[in-house]
């Protein structure tokens, strides 16, 4: 089964039709319809797990600088990982979150970045990432932030290091608040 990576707004239409629909029965009315799903200031790349023409899970990986303790890091965050519901359970999202984690050094990242609900972390953390306990990720924009923090959530932020720059800052990434502000669209990946 390939896994096939487009710039978003370049994904075949058929492909991207059935990512749509994927993350409508995932998260009804949180998506667009059609479209792009992401800030285009974010150069969303779409990965899709594909058997014969059927996208069987589906991630996007948004990136931007993000400055923190006086270090800027070129990050990378995962988002909007799903697996067709008739899909799961045979490793595919595992495959996909695992590939997107090796991939990103590509695609000139320092430091992959994200949060997930917190009875995911397992899931993630077994397909290569590592939760940084006590951090916080800051999205929305300065003006309206966001945290990962905020009442309701129950987040967690999981992290990959790719470079000897990234490694170097990682005891300040710890424990701490990261302003990740990837605007209004994306309040949060």
């Amino acid at each position: 089964m390939p896994i096939l990576t487009y710039p978003e707004p370049d994904t075949p239409p058929p492909l991207r039709a059935q990512v749509l629909t994927l993350q409508d029965e995932a998260w009804p009315q949180a998506v667009p319809s059609s479209g792009p799903s992401h800030d285009p200031a974010l150069a969303p790349l779409s990965m899709l797990l594909v058997e014969d023409g059927v996208v069987l899970a589906a991630l996007d990986i948004l990136r931007k600088d993000i400055e923190h303790a006086g270090v800027t890091l070129r990050a990378g965050g995962l988002s909007t990982v799903v697996t067709r519901r008739a899909a799961r359970g045979q490793g595919h999202g595992h495959r996909l979150v695992s590939a997107a984690r090796e991939a990103m050094p590509s695609y000139g990242l320092d430091l992959g970045l994200f949060t997930c609900d917190r009875p995911l972390a397992g899931f993630y953390e077994g397909a290569g990432w590592q939760v940084l306990p006590g951090t916080v990720l800051v999205g929305g924009t300065p003006e309206d932030p966001f945290p990962s923090d905020r009442p309701g959530f129950d987040k967690v932020t999981l992290a990959a290091f790719f470079t000897t720059k990234s490694r170097a800052a990682e005891p300040s990434l710890r424990a701490a608040r990261i302003a990740l502000h990837p605007g209004p669209i994306d309040k949060l990946w």
